[in-house]
């Protein structure tokens, strides 16, 4: 009879119905059917010669010798016909002694039918489970020690061959390749030679040779016979279809094969009906049609498990006491479809349901609750009755009980129970009832516990069992060990204790173990029955009981014979992580695995009950922070998006129960900061730190600016008081402890930073927990525990793991003394027994199977450990057992771990341990902490290089943190180069920052970048001492004395000119309220390569078109210096701290319009005003004459009215007229810090003074025209007349107070020249000065400047005839000033630049000065610096004629009084100018602008926005050129010598002339002579020691450092051809024009930076993932610790070897991951190109992407497509056809240009979306990546953005990201708040595409490569 399965086709429900019903009814009634099968039966005919005859076939039983080894009830009253069928062929078979493979589907229904048979025919059975442990002792022979010597026991294929038993074997695709060879001969000729040295012999040859030689001999000849009883059944899996070994072909040639598929639909269902009487007989037939179809090969095309079948009898048993109960729950018990099938998957597994309607039906039940417990009284011991409600009703049914009481109050003190978890305990007693049970969930959603509370409401004790990756069979069973005479004994693991004593095993983690090593348990779980290897057996209760019976004997003799019962009421209940939906890798849940257990999901919890178990856990937890709390983790858990899924598993229900405990002690404290840090958002990739916050902003969790600032002004120091430790505000009591060597000590310096750590981790301390320290290397996580310890005075135990550590290692070190094994105690054991704290340094490195263990220990408390010894945490367990280590009250753990993820690789401890513990995030020390820890390094380091160190190494944690270089610089490195510094304080930075960078000294991209880091901090790393590159000095002319300035007196009073005052309250208008933007600055250090005057140099943010036209430094104290900058197109303010990393920026546009048509050119100057203002400024507008005061605290800006006559400020009258200059008006600034100003119209006759802290302003008249007003002191002006230059002084009184309004003097100034006779100097030619000193030069500097001691008030001036003039005496003194000039050789403003000088813009300018005339004084060092025209410097004085000039945007011109020398400085012209030259040159005669900064520097900023810092001051220079040089280090060219000083005195005489040699040789070397050369201790030259120098006339010569480093030109000049010669060549091989090749370089230049980076990740993770493994049982390599006992005994094959891995037989193939590149070529691209360059940044990106996975196709098959309004799908690169070399990938280049060029206008951004999902969905691959990269303006083409949203999640496999490249306003960014979090990018600077394309990268593609 065929013993296929009937699929059962047909409509839904119609034509399939009825079949079946048809079908029932032939198997109930029997009738027709069977005659037609022509039934077989089995007769047993007992008697003698009992004979089994199953139909045809009869066999002769023997007696058994050992009964107790033939198989118990295994046989039923009813055997289904098919297994009758397959007796009968195995009878046959066993007849033709043959031996049998049966093979077949996973279950247990191949073992049963060989147990069956072997208790038909009366056969002892040797059973053995292989796995992938199996070794050829556990078949053949295995050695022992007995009384100190090894002797040979046999195994089961031994003792079967020799004792004619049957050998079962099962598993055979679990063992290993080379194992089984091993029974070849065994199994064809039944021979086979043993390890002691006996042959076993088939039993024809024996007795052949017994005929002729005595039985004696042949035992001396050592030969043993085999029965001929002797049979192998052996059990396997078809491996193509299931995973496994396939079989070796000499081995499967040597069986007889039978299928032994599922039961028949027929028999199957008589066998269901029969259990399930309840149960109507469609819904069983419906039930068993939908599990066969689910085997069909259909269904496994698409990729479903088989359902298991053998588990439907479980199925119906439920359904039986509970038939109102729905089936589809049922179903989901057996088959978890939900757990482990894809989206496709479960549609299929649901139609099925529906088909055969199964689905859930609105009457069908769920199980709520569970009433009541009681054990049962009377026969039945171990048992109880449970009553469960369902709906409405009761049902009570018996379960197996535990040997303790029952738990009689269901409530305990830490189970909250919510509805979920009592549905599930109730639907748990219902499996309960039949079968072992499996409760998968996520991590931390309470399996343990939900465990726990079952086994303590049936009374059972527990047996925790952690299961890890490289756990044997043998930890699970059994395991050897030394009895104290040194004997080799076998202990039972917890498992099979549990399974004696009858309690729960409860197995945590069986997604870890290795499907191989689980093999061995099937047995157990599917029979209850267990053969160990020593021999014992452990057999199912009623068999046990069936065996004394039948054998009439006691327990002991039973237990003699080693057989046990396994007790009633033993269960398993196995905890697992779901498996990964879609990974090829973790599918732990296969066939087989189905076949055991029935399975639980238990879900987390939802909203309402998470808040119910917390609020009743921690009850006075703040419920505000509970529900914001709930809503992020809820929200993140519904997502089906990776990042927020691994979020969500951070935040478990068990982190968030430690959140709250710690919020209902500090209740102060911020959510924000809690969860960040549950989530470790510190080490996040950036994606998922993005959706973190995204997601926290949602939920209304925020941080403020004002938290942060109470956070760092909090005081953070630690004090010990009383035996009080207090650290900020937590205080905890010393621990008192006895072992103080224990106690760490370490140098500990605090900082904020680490305080703020260490009392977090003290509030988590208190709370009970354990901590985990995560951070990068040397950031201080040793030194932070370590002084966290001393502080509490607590002994710690300290563990390294690394890559090689075991689960042994962790616990036991085992060792051999004397023959018997010891076991040293790791110091984990000695922490767990004495209460100390174990530091576990480096978790991350070892593997996270084996740092897994430490979870059972951390959550509770309990571990067993290799020899046989347990740690339990209660005490109440202990009673009576020996062997146990109570957990010490007072023990903790804290485990250190770098942070996840590349450059570390190590194992993600945090993902996989993560939640157990309390994490902290340990960073580098915030700027002010780090600096005040390396000053209590270096206390003698200068503070600037500290500064230096901090601000460079903080950069480049940044960078390390964009990803852009992969070594994060930790504090560590930049501690030792301070300790270099302090101890070798002459030694430069430059030279010892290069002990941390060497290492990437070969790496050119990441030696660029850090060159560039460090030279932009000031760190001279590379420079020569000799670097100076200061300006040439010339030299002054001398000063002349000019003659006088007098104040004509007047005689009487009448003549006094007299200037009437009037004083008015300003009008205020206002304010307004404008936004400050702010912009972080580049800020370059200059004095890198070398020293200049420059200091350092940063670029304001300009647009192209705009003009700066006013620069100001306020005048405060050095370090707090803010610099102005106004711009006039469009009219702006920008300001910024000298010393900052960010300026400001307010944009003025909206109060001076551009007007159209009228040549209006805004000119705005600026004077910044003091305290009590500070921070306000004032801005004049020339023109218009409109004043405004604006607050750069908070934006408002006033306007001041300060002339009440408009009249004056109306506008001229046309454009076109305005061809007459017209006059403006002017700002004297120079007393703005004193909150005062003066305003004044060129050629107008007032002066206005606005004081603006009173308010008010003070008008002067004046019967003169004004040209200019300087302000040379607070109460005395110079005025300057408009037409004839002729000077006044106008005095006034210091404070005009309103009330006297006093008139205000005005003298004239006549100047008188010196000599009347020469030279006669006419009034017609007086000039007006550029500057004037508002104070006087210090003594000294006028002394100097004059050439004469001389004390007296001066001013400095400048104007174009003279370099400087002093005049002594003005303005203070009214008697004749003297006046000194330095005259130059040409007035300025005679020589204009010829027009030849093109590249000078100044040249074409106007008549009319410049409103900017650029020329400062700089009192305190004595000099007066403008700013030239280059056509005004000298340039063929300053450089030589073979130079040509550099471009300058100007000279500073820079006069010292001091040395009497010019100097002239280029700056370097600016990166982009203005196109409005004309209106450049009324701003300036030179393209920048001049301001002092500070008493000695100056600022310049040229018209594209550089802003430069200079030095000009001599003795400034010089200090600074000395730190200079002493950062570089002096390397003088003197040669290191190596001195050996001797103690005996006799090698160092005191410094002597030395003798004088009468020849005069020259002397070289020794201490003899003098005038030699390099001696010791004599007088000469070059030497050491010697007392003074002495030259012999002798030449010497030194060569230059300098030349000794160079290397010789020609070497260089061959290199660079070389270079160029096989560039060319390169070229030519691939066809690519030399212009291709530039333009090629372009794009790929652009991204060669992050290509590098990429390529390196690349590398690591290839690296990684080719990381080897320990290969066991080798006969060569380490000993492995496992198998010391076997090495004792003498196998071969103890030791272990790293070697490459086998892949997991039946795992998959790695498929490479495929990624598709989706980009924008529409015409917008080509269109905004030129505003933003979007297209060539796209093109850069996808020149990127092809270079970065270059060589790497076998990990990443991508391909690229554009879409534009021609189409979505528009190929340009195909995955097959990649490009290969530049020239290709140039050409991919150019299409996409080109198409943006010609193509039709519109978008398809969405469906080119939609179809690269679709489409690449449809190849095989391990991961799915598409990336769209758009320009898309969705609202334009009234695209809703949450449409697309929806696209970019169509599907869950593919990951698909989009880049908008950031277009108007912020559309933007709400787009972005529409799309799904950490999935779409805004790339407002086209920058930073490929910036964005490499973060996607590095965090998600390679994350999990």
């Amino acid at each position: 009879m065929q013993s296929r399965v009937l699929c059962l086709g047909g409509g839904a429900g119609g034509p399939a119905a009825r079949r079946v019903r048809l079908l029932l009814r032939q198997v109930l009634g029997g009738g027709a059917a069977a005659a037609r099968g022509g039934r077989l039966e089995v007769r047993a005919l007992h008697g003698s010669g009992d004979t089994v005859t199953i139909g045809d076939v009869s066999f002769k039983l023997k007696i058994p010798k050992n009964p107790e080894l033939v198989p118990q009830n295994y046989m039923t009253d009813s055997l289904a016909q098919s297994v009758v069928h397959h007796l009968r062929w195995i009878m046959q078979k066993d007849l033709l002694g043959q031996d049998v493979f049966l093979i077949g589907p996973p279950g247990p229904l191949r073992r049963s039918i060989a147990m069956q048979y072997l208790e038909l025919t009366k056969r002892e059975v040797e059973y053995i489970a292989l796995s992938r442990d199996t070794t050829e002792t556990d078949l053949k022979q295995r050695r022992e020690i007995r009384d100190g010597s090894a002797f040979y026991l046999d195994q089961c294929a031994v003792r079967a061959a020799t004792k004619g038993r049957i050998l079962v074997l099962e598993g055979l695709e679990k063992a290993e390749r080379n194992v089984l060879p091993v029974l070849n001969n065994l199994l064809e000729n039944r021979e086979m030679q043993l390890e002691d040295g006996r042959f076993l012999m088939s039993a024809e040859r024996y007795d052949k040779l017994l005929q002729d030689h005595t039985q004696s001999e042949l035992d001396a000849w050592k030969i043993v016979r085999v029965s001929e009883d002797f049979r192998v059944i052996a059990l396997g899996l078809p491996v193509p279809k299931y995973s496994g070994n396939p079989l070796d072909p000499p081995l499967r040639s040597r069986f007889q094969a039978r299928d032994v598929y599922h039961l028949p639909f027929r028999d199957h269902l008589q066998l269901l009906h029969s259990i399930g009487s309840n149960i109507s007989t469609e819904r069983i037939s419906q039930l068993l049609s939908f599990a066969t179809t689910l085997c069909s090969q259909e269904s496994s095309t698409l990729g479903l498990p088989d359902f298991p079948l053998d588990s439907l009898s479980a199925a119906v048993h439920i359904l039986d006491s509970f038939p109102m109960m729905s089936v589809q729950h049922v179903i989901d018990r057996l088959y978890p479809y939900n757990v482990f099938l894809g989206q496709e998957g479960r549609t299929a597994v649901k139609d099925t349901l529906k088909r055969f309607e199964l689905q859930d039906l609105e009457s069908h039940l769920l199980p709520r609750r569970i009433t009541k417990v009681e054990s049962v009284h009377g026969n039945k011991p171990f048992k109880a009755d449970v009553t469960v409600q369902i709906g409405e009703k009761k049902v009570t049914f018996q379960v197996p009980a535990g040997t303790g009481l029952l738990k009689k109050r269901p409530r305990s003190d830490t189970f909250i129970r919510t509805s979920s978890h009592n549905q599930l305990l109730a639907e748990m007693m219902q499996s309960h009832m039949i079968k072992d049970m499996c409760l998968i969930g996520g991590k931390g959603c309470g399996k343990t516990v939900i465990a726990k509370e079952f086994a303590d409401t049936l009374g059972y004790s527990i047996e925790p069992i952690m299961l890890y990756q490289d756990m044997t069979a043998r930890d699970l069973l059994q395991q050897r060990y030394t009895l104290p005479n040194g004997d080799t004994a076998w202990r039972p693991s917890p498992l099979v204790t549990a399974a004696l004593e009858g309690k729960l095993a409860i197995l945590d983690g069986i997604h870890r173990i290795n499907p191989g090593t689980l093999a061995v348990l099937q047995r157990l779980i599917h029979d209850r029955e267990l053969t160990l290897y020593n021999g014992t057996r452990l057999l199912r209760e009623d068999r046990y009981q069936n065996l004394k019976e039948e054998l009439q004997i006691s327990d002991e003799n039973l237990q003699e014979r080693s057989i046990y019962p396994i007790h009633p009421s033993f269960r398993i209940v196995v905890l697992a992580e779901p498996p990964v939906i879609g990974s090829s890798t973790q599918q732990w849940l296969s066939p087989e695995f189905l076949t055991l257990f029935l399975f639980h999901n238990v879900r987390s919890l939802s909203k309402n009950e998470e808040i119910q178990v917390i609020k009743e856990m921690v009850p006075n937890v703040p419920t505000v922070a509970v529900k914001q709390l709930l809503s992020l983790t809820h929200k993140l858990r519904e997502t089906n998006d990776a990042t927020a899924q691994s979020l969500a598993s951070s935040l478990s229900t068990r982190q968030l129960l430690r959140i709250c405990r710690r919020l209902s002690q500090h209740p102060d404290e911020n959510l924000y900061y809690a969860v960040n840090k549950a989530c470790l958002s510190r080490f996040l990739p950036s994606l998922a730190r993005s959706a973190l916050h995204k997601n926290l902003q949602d939920s209304g969790i925020e941080t403020s600016s004002d938290d942060m600032k109470k956070l760092e002004e909090k005081d953070y120091s630690c004090e010990i008081n009383n035996g009080i430790l207090k650290i900020g505000s937590v205080t905890m009591p010393i621990y008192n402890s006895a072992e103080k060597m224990k106690v760490p000590d370490v140098l500990f310096y605090e900082n904020a930073q680490h305080m703020m750590v260490m009392e977090d981790m003290l509030k988590d301390f208190l709370l009970g927990e354990h901590l985990l320290l995560v951070g990068n290397q040397g950031v201080g996580k040793n030194k932070i525990v370590d002084r966290f310890l001393h502080l509490l005075n607590r002994p710690r135990e300290y563990l390294q793991l690394h890559r090689d550590t075991t689960v042994q290692s962790l616990t036991l070190q085992p060792s051999v003394k004397d023959g018997v094994i010891i076991y040293e105690d790791s110091p984990l054991v000695k922490a767990v027994k004495f209460g100390h704290i174990l530091v576990i340094d480096e978790a991350d490195k070892a593997p996270t199977n084996v740092t897994c263990v430490l979870k059972t220990l951390v959550e509770s408390g309990e571990m067993v450990l290799s020899d046989g010894r347990r740690i339990v945490a209660n005490h109440a367990y202990v009673e009576g057992r020996e062997n146990v280590i109570v957990v010490h009250p007072d023990f903790r753990m804290i485990v250190l771990a770098n942070r996840p993820g590349f450059p570390f690789l190590g194992n993600d401890f945090f993902g996989t341990l993560g939640d157990i513990f309390s994490c902290h995030a340990v960073d580098n020390p915030k700027p002010q902490s780090e600096l005040a820890m390396l000053r209590q390094y270096g206390p003698d380091v200068p503070e600037p290089i500290l500064q230096k160190l901090v601000a460079a190494f903080g950069e480049l944690r940044s960078l390390a943190d964009q990803g852009i270089i992969n070594y994060p610089y930790s504090t560590r490195e930049v501690v030792n180069i301070v300790k270099h510094l302090q101890k070798f304080p002459t030694e430069g930075l430059a030279n010892v920052v290069r002990n941390v960078f060497d290492f990437d000294s070969y790496n050119n991209e990441m030696r660029e970048i850090l060159i560039s880091t460090l030279h932009r901090h000031g760190i001279p790393i590379g420079a020569k001492p000799t670097n100076v590159q200061l300006a040439k000095e010339l030299p002054l002319p001398d000063h002349k004395f000019m003659g006088y300035w007098k104040v004509d007196q007047p005689e009487n009073a009448q003549q006094k000119l007299l200037c009437p005052t009037e004083t008015q309250k300003i009008d205020i208008k206002g304010p307004v309220y404008l936004n400050i933007q702010a912009f972080p600055l580049e800020r370059h250090e200059a004095r890198s390569l070398s020293f200049t005057e420059e200091l350092a140099f940063w670029t304001l943010p300009l647009g192209e078109v705009n003009l700066i036209c006013d620069v100001t430094v306020t005048k405060e104290e050095e370090a707090e210096n803010v610099l102005f900058v106004t711009t006039c197109n469009p009219v702006s303010l920008y300001f910024m701290n000298v010393s900052s990393k960010t300026g400001y920026f307010v944009d003025l546009y909206d109060l001076f319009p551009r007007t159209v048509g009228s040549v209006w050119q805004p000119f705005v100057t600026v004077a910044p005003l003091g305290n009590p203002l500070k921070g306000q400024v004032v801005l004049h507008e020339e023109e218009s004459n409109v004043v405004l005061l604006l607050d750069t605290n908070n934006g408002a800006i006033h306007h001041l009215l300060l002339l009440p006559d408009a009249q004056e400020s109306s506008r001229r009258t046309s454009w076109w007229n305005s061809k007459e200059e017209k006059s403006n008006y002017k700002m004297c600034r120079e007393f703005s810090h004193k909150n005062w100003l003066v305003f004044y119209k060129e050629t107008g006759n007032r002066l206005i003074v606005l004081d603006v802290l009173e308010g008010q302003t003070h008008t002067i008249s004046l019967p003169i025209n004004l040209k200019s007003v300087f302000l040379a002191a607070e109460d005395r002006w110079l005025l300057v007349e408009n037409e004839t230059n002729q000077k006044f002084l106008l005095t006034k009184r210091a404070h005009m107070e309103a009330e006297d309004s006093e008139v205000c003097q005005l003298y004239a100034l006549s100047e008188e020249p010196a000599d009347m006779g020469f030279g006669l100097t006419t009034a017609s030619e007086l000039c007006v000065p550029h500057a004037v000193s508002s104070d006087q030069l210090s003594s000294e500097n006028l002394s100097a400047a004059v050439g004469q001691k001389i004390s007296s008030p001066n001013r400095i001036f400048s104007d174009e005839h003279n370099y400087a003039t002093i005049v002594i005496g003005f303005p203070d003194l009214l008697s004749p000033s003297e006046v000194y000039s330095w005259k130059r050789n040409s007035s300025l403003s005679h020589k204009r630049a010829s027009p030849s000088d093109s590249f000078y813009y100044g040249a074409r300018r106007k008549t009319g000065a410049a409103k900017q005339t650029n020329c400062v004084t700089l009192l305190a060092s004595n000099q007066i610096v403008r700013m030239l025209a280059p056509g005004d410097v000298p340039l063929k004085d300053i450089y030589p004629k073979d130079v040509t000039p550099p471009q300058a945007a100007g000279y500073l011109e820079v006069t010292d009084l001091n040395s009497k020398k010019i100097k002239y400085i280029a700056i370097p012209r600016s990166q982009s100018l203005s196109p409005y030259t004309s209106w450049l040159s009324k701003i300036s005669d030179t393209d920048a602008l001049l301001a002092p900064l500070g008493k000695v520097g100056l600022v310049t900023v040229d018209m594209g926005g550089g802003v430069r810092l200079w030095e000009t001051g001599l003795d400034s220079l010089q200090r600074s050129l000395q730190d200079w040089r002493n950062m570089i280090g002096q390397e003088d060219g003197r040669p290191v010598q190596i001195t050996i000083q001797r103690e005996s005195g006799l090698d160092v005489s005191s410094p002597k002339h030395g003798k004088v040699d009468p020849n005069n040789m020259p002397h070289v070397g020794g201490n003899t002579w003098a005038g030699g050369t390099g001696g010791r201790d004599t007088a000469g030259l070059g030497g050491k020691g010697g007392p003074y120098r002495l030259d012999a006339g002798h030449k010497v010569y030194q060569v230059s450092q300098a030349e000794k480093d160079a290397v010789p030109e020609e070497v260089k000049r061959a290199a660079r051809e070389m270079g160029e010669k096989a560039f060319k060549q390169r070229l030519k091989e691939i066809q690519m024009s030399e212009y291709d090749a530039s333009t090629y370089e372009r794009f790929s230049g652009a991204v060669r930076r992050q290509v590098q980076s990429l390529r390196i990740i690349l590398d690591n993770l290839q690296a990684k993932g080719k990381e080897r493994q320990w290969l066991k049982h080798q006969a060569v390599g380490e000993l492995d610790d496992a198998k010391i006992i076997d090495g004792l005994t003498g196998e071969k094959a103890i030791y272990k070897r790293r070697g490459e891995l086998e892949p997991q037989p039946g795992s998959p193939q790695q498929k490479p991951k495929r990624l598709r590149l989706v980009v924008d070529v529409s015409g917008s691209m080509y269109r905004f190109n030129g505003v933003d360059g979007r297209l060539e940044r796209s093109m850069e990106a996808v020149c990127m992407v092809m270079e970065a996975l270059e060589n790497y196709e076998h990990k990443f098959k991508y391909d690229i497509v554009g879409h534009s309004g021609d189409g979505f799908n528009i190929a340009l690169v195909e995955s097959d056809k990649v490009p290969k070399n530049n020239k290709q990938r140039l050409e991919i280049l150019k299409i996409m240009h080109a198409h943006a060029q010609f193509c039709m206008s519109g978008d398809n951004t969405l469906e080119g979306t939609e179809h690269a999902i679709r489409e690449i969905a449809k190849e095989e691959a391990d991961e799915y990546f598409v990336i769209v990269l758009s320009d898309a303006n969705l609202e334009r083409y009234g695209i809703p953005p949450s449409r697309f949203a929806q696209v970019l999640t169509t599907n869950n496999q593919v990951n698909a990201f989009a880049i908008f490249i950031g277009s108007l306003g912020d559309q933007a960014d709400r787009l972005q708040r529409t799309l799904p979090a950490g999935r779409s990018f805004i790339a407002m600077d086209t920058k930073e595409i490929p910036q964005i394309l490499q973060q996607i990268f590095t965090s998600t593609m390679l994350s999990s490569a």
